[in-house]
């Protein structure tokens, strides 16, 4: 996600029900991620901050600017994924401190008397499943109370359990996504995968996978270009997105 108001405005008018600032993987400081976050919020989308780490203190900073949740990369045990439980919520369900004056203001800008009483409630922790590991015990980190969603991240989890995509999903792959898929249900719980493409986003919205990630912004500027210039070019139709991570 690339922060700034205008930016984040015209990605809502597409009718997007949600925008992930990635503070893993993309170039966006701490202020940005602030910026990004109230932004969001106004344009009447949830801004949802995927952090660099399982650490607390990223957890705070997020959920403090005003996150409507947090997407948590590398999740490798049950513990990894209780303590992260543990600092995004408040007590005495957790340990995280209370006091910024930033987050009412993503929601209806409520007193912070309320943001106190309901966050716990209505903030979403958000666990991704990409590691051999946290795939052997997905349903143990599914049945933990105070996990919202399990995120798969196809292209780590395939890296993980050594069936990179390289084309085709491996039958492997495609079998550990529906594990994680059937856990998270069972338990109650969302379950989220990232996309390449509007037809795979289809495809898995259609098999019951409730947050989809259809596309990064910096991908899809390129595949819009790309697809504008071989029509302008004269090979009409453009270029059809590829299985690979960035589309190709």
């Amino acid at each position: 996600m690339l922060p700034g108001t205008n930016h984040s405005r015209a990605i809502a008018r597409s009718g997007v029900d949600w925008i992930c600032v990635d503070c893993e993987h993309g170039n966006i400081d701490d202020g940005q991620m602030h910026e990004a976050v109230a932004a969001i919020a106004a344009s009447g989308v949830s801004p949802i901050v995927r952090i660099a780490a399982n650490e607390a203190w990223m957890v705070k900073r997020a959920l403090d600017a005003g996150a409507h949740g947090i997407v948590v990369p590398l999740i490798y045990t049950v513990d990894d994924a209780k303590h992260l439980v543990s600092s995004a919520k408040f007590p005495p369900e957790g340990y995280r401190g209370f006091g910024s004056p930033f987050s009412p203001q993503t929601f209806t800008n409520e007193p912070m008397t309320h943001y106190l009483q309901n966050a716990n409630s209505t903030l979403q922790t958000i666990v991704q499943i990409e590691t051999k590991s946290a795939l052997e015990s997905v349903e143990e980190i599914a049945a933990i109370p105070g996990v919202d969603c399990l995120l798969i991240g196809p292209f780590d989890l395939g890296n993980n359990i050594g069936r990179p995509i390289l084309g085709e999903m491996h039958q492997e792959l495609k079998d550990a996504i529906e594990r994680i898929r059937e856990a998270a249900h069972r338990e109650g719980k969302k379950v989220g995968i990232y996309c390449t493409s509007g037809e795979q986003s289809k495809e898995y919205a259609e098999r019951g996978f409730d947050m989809i990630s259809i596309a990064a912004d910096l991908l899809a500027v390129q595949a819009y270009f790309s697809e504008t210039l071989a029509v302008a070019s004269g090979r009409v139709g453009g270029k059809k997105a590829g299985s690979g991570y960035d589309g190709r």
